[in-house]
């Protein structure tokens, strides 16, 4: 493809996170308040695996890991209350908890295994991998994270297969395929498609995502602290709003 056609068409991080918050925000609206829209989830599974993928971009562009690491957490603990609100209708759910653990526990075994693989030892860094992988399954798992370990699992599949060559994007594809379709599963909806029936999981629609994300080029587009913070603070405050909103209306 011309490379100035491609660029007509390459998405930032900011343009990224963006359309991630909307397609998150669509999601919760049919959880709260349009439950009858069942568009707004189908469009909502794109979210998450686009947050997954900026989560390890921001681990590599980040000129502070520890500064990283403190701010998710910090915004972990502030959507707790909104999640449990939202989810499970009360101020304490402790069988859910939010998806910036996830991230969480996905971005302490990247930087883990980063620690180990740049001291440049290929067999410790395979075992460690070896060791981290099912580690960060189990734990989402039991944890109860938001997406359970399949979610840390996305997270480590956009580290592994961090870069531009076409072989990643195959990869990419493969995995979240295994990872939504065969793990996740969910809801199916019978398709007809050229006289032939088949069904199609609704948790596949996450392998949308891929798109948006090569659109992406590596470029952050427009960034300040009170963006950043923005970004952040959505997730708790929309949640918040939705069930301020939700109470009032079955008042």
């Amino acid at each position: 493809m011309d490379s100035s056609a491609s660029k007509n068409f390459e998405l930032t991080a900011a343009v990224l996170h963006i359309i991630a918050m909307t397609l998150m925000l669509m999601d919760h609206l049919w959880a709260t308040l349009l439950p009858a829209r069942e568009w707004l989830t189908c469009a909502g599974r794109v979210a998450f695996p686009i947050f997954a993928f900026m989560a390890v971009e921001g681990y590599f562009h980040t000129r502070s890991f520890k500064k990283y690491i403190l701010r998710m957490l910090l915004f972990a603990v502030l959507s707790e209350i909104p999640f449990d609100l939202m989810y499970g209708g009360t101020w304490f759910y402790p069988v859910h908890q939010n998806v910036l653990w996830t991230f969480l526990l996905g971005l302490l075994g990247v930087w883990l295994m980063e620690q180990v693989r740049k001291k440049g030892k290929t067999w410790m860094y395979l075992l460690v991998c070896v060791l981290v992988v099912p580690a960060g399954l189990v734990l989402g798992t039991l944890c109860m994270v938001d997406y359970y370990g399949v979610g840390v699992l996305t997270v480590f599949v956009f580290y592994f297969l961090h870069g531009r060559k076409w072989w990643y994007f195959l990869g990419q594809l493969a995995a979240l395929y295994w990872l939504n379709v065969e793990l996740l599963g969910g809801l199916m909806y019978p398709v007809q498609l050229f006289g032939m029936e088949f069904e199609l999981c609704q948790q596949g629609l996450a392998l949308l995502a891929l798109i948006p994300i090569w659109l992406y080029r590596g470029r952050q587009g427009y960034h300040s602290k009170p963006f950043q913070y923005l970004c952040y603070a959505f997730y708790p405050v929309h949640m918040l709003l939705l069930v301020v909103v939700l109470n009032f209306i079955n008042r």
